[in-house]
């Protein structure tokens, strides 16, 4: 048994998880009470961190465990949802990389975070060169289509 406690909530203007137009989403990640601030000292000297979350409202029925078109696109390809980054896996953590903005207190602003306001975050990790991929990254061409509007600005 694995037992995981949110050690931070997402604080944002996204209620729903909607696939697209994060470009323009500020969030605050707040630690919670039960944690000392200390925990986030000098956390403010990296750029950039890896937030590590739990997709709370991914409905469980919904677990994918067999091939399937990305968001059910028949133009793109059957695979497996760990060769995708889609929120209907078996454990329901998620992962991005965000840009750091501000740090106040218990406050992380950060810029980039695909994550809905309530989000519990399970993990905080500062991005380091050393821990980045060496050489280059590949990736199928569905890939790009898939993400053209996902950091997109909403122009709604």
């Amino acid at each position: 048994m694995i037992e995981l406690e949110p050690i931070a909530f997402v604080k944002n203007s996204r209620s729903k998880p909607i696939d697209d137009y994060w470009g323009d989403i500020i969030s605050q990640i707040v630690l919670e009470e039960s944690f000392p601030e200390a925990m986030l000292e000098g956390i403010e000297s990296f750029s950039h961190l890896e937030i590590i979350y739990y997709f709370h409202r991914a409905d469980k029925t919904k677990t994918c465990r067999e091939a399937r078109h990305p968001r059910n696109n028949p133009n793109w390809p059957k695979v497996g949802i760990l060769a995708q980054r889609g929120k209907n896996r078996p454990n329901r953590i998620g992962l991005t990389a965000v840009k750091l903005v501000n740090r106040e207190g218990r406050v992380l602003t950060v810029a980039g975070l695909d994550a809905i306001d309530g989000t519990p975050v399970i993990d905080i990790k500062p991005v380091m060169k050393e821990f980045l991929p060496d050489g280059e990254v590949k990736q199928p061409s569905w890939v790009g289509e898939l993400m053209r509007d996902y950091w997109r600005k909403d122009s709604h």
